[in-house]
């Protein structure tokens, strides 16, 4: 896409082509990183080894807690990138995006080295018994440890794309790894190593297919950085300091907000597995399955951010108001189509990832309760997103930290004790009920005071 195309998306094509031509590509993407993701507990669960789900499926929230460095430079960086270039500034957008991919190498480089060096403790932590421990250790090494520069920074790039107005471009790459992935997967695990190390295989193929996402992400940017106001060279400097303050004072709240979410599922997994590793492997695999809606609305909210933030900054209020009416209404759409077929098909579903009686029947009751919470997680993600499209940090940190540690994980501890095991299935909805009241409230309070 040109230049002039991508202006078109944020300027003048009509609101539903334009929040369509950013979202589906992501949305798709999505998608895919969800069924990548649900492949590898699909493979293991071929082998009715509920040790080997369970195992790989503790290392989920730390995977996910490197993600949220993306989320510090890739959404930080990518919504003053939109806000700079409705500001007509696009030389400060280009040292904004080199500051953030550099950013991103440095402080995933030393995630992965704590994760090396204190592997036990947090393996231990996350709730890893004699059964799941060197499971989830193999796995581990593979994704964090040597997998996890390869990874945030293919998400990083792609933030950075999009908010640009290259959606097909990001998508494309992040679908193209996704699939790479769910190829490799049973070669792997069935075809290269011996039997017994298919968690090994798993984690080697999400390697090796993050590192090739990440190599189209940089051929792309290189080949097209006269077009994108995209930059990955130091000659060009810091960004100004205020622009610094900006990526952080988004980023910063995005990573919290993400790190809050992944300790939430720590402590449902730390949860659950007092209740045995049968329930724990059900859970691990229905907090994958959940997520179909759930990928779908941060699709959703990852394609209209720039378009809110570059209107925003432009002033143009409202294309920005009608941006918003219309992906709620798409988010909700969705979300509803979402429970009815979980309700109907919660079952096959979990049959499709293991064929071990017990875990299935557990799952489907499980997935049945959460299911009914993903209009209200869109809700939630959705009003962060759109503040950290205003810029406004302050207000997306408020209602993560809200969100996660004032109700979410409390809900967890009060449910678990009052209830027990179907409590840590029900604080979802429960707490989320609180937070979108809250969301909105603050929503509508900033847009009568601010925006006026």
């Amino acid at each position: 896409m040109s230049k002039t195309g991508s202006i078109d998306i944020f300027e003048t094509l009509p609101v539903p082509k334009a929040v369509k031509e950013m979202a589906l590509p992501t949305i798709f993407s999505q998608i895919i990183v969800l069924i990548y993701n649900m492949a590898d507990t699909f493979y293991l669960g071929r082998t009715n080894n509920p040790y080997m789900v369970a195992g790989a499926s503790l290392i989920l929230p730390v995977f996910n807690i490197s993600l949220s460095l993306a989320g510090l430079t890739g959404i930080g960086g990518g919504a003053l990138i939109s806000r700079l270039l409705g500001e007509g500034r696009s030389d400060e957008a280009k040292k904004v995006s080199s500051f953030s991919f550099y950013l991103s190498i440095g402080a995933t480089a030393v995630f992965s080295i704590v994760m090396f060096l204190f592997m036990k403790p947090i393996l231990d932590l996350l709730g890893a018994s004699g059964n799941t421990f060197n499971y989830a250790q193999q796995y581990a090494i593979c994704v964090i440890v040597l997998g996890g520069i390869p990874t945030v920074l293919s998400n990083v790039m792609s933030n950075l794309l999009r908010s640009v107005g290259e959606s097909k471009k990001a998508g494309f790459g992040i679908t193209m790894g996704g699939i790479i992935n769910i190829i490799l997967d049973p070669l792997f695990m069935f075809v290269l190593l011996p039997k017994g190390n298919e968690v090994l295989g798993v984690g080697l193929a999400t390697l090796l297919s993050n590192c090739i996402a990440c190599g189209y992400f940089f051929f792309v940017i290189f080949r097209g950085r006269k077009q994108f106001d995209i930059s990955f060279s130091v000659k060009l400097g810091l960004p100004d300091r205020r622009s610094i303050g900006s990526v952080f004072n988004v980023g910063i709240p995005s990573a919290v907000t993400t790190l809050l979410f992944d300790i939430d599922y720590v402590i449902i997994d730390k949860l659950m597995a007092s209740y045995g590793d049968i329930a724990l492997a059900s859970v691990g695999i229905v907090l994958k399955a959940e997520r179909l809606p759930l990928n779908v609305g941060i699709g959703i909210c990852q394609g209209m951010m720039p378009i809110v933030a570059y209107n925003y900054a432009a002033k143009n209020r409202k294309r920005m108001d009608d941006t918003i009416k219309f992906s709620i209404m798409f988010g909700i759409i969705v979300s509803v189509i979402s429970i009815t077929l979980y309700e109907i098909f919660a079952g096959g579903i979990m049959r499709i990832f293991i064929s071990e009686q017990h875990t299935m029947s557990l799952g489907t009751e499980f997935l049945r309760i959460r299911c009914l919470a993903a209009p209200l997680m869109f809700l939630s993600f959705f009003t962060v997103y759109v503040f950290q499209g205003f810029g406004e940090g302050n207000k997306s940190l408020f209602l993560g930290v809200m969100r996660w540690a004032v109700f979410n994980i409390p809900m967890l501890f009060l449910l678990n004790y009052v209830i027990g095991m179907y409590g840590i299935v029900w604080s979802q909805v429960c707490a989320d009920i609180l937070t979108v009241a809250l969301s909105f409230y603050v929503y509508y309070r900033y847009m009568r005071t601010v925006m006026k």
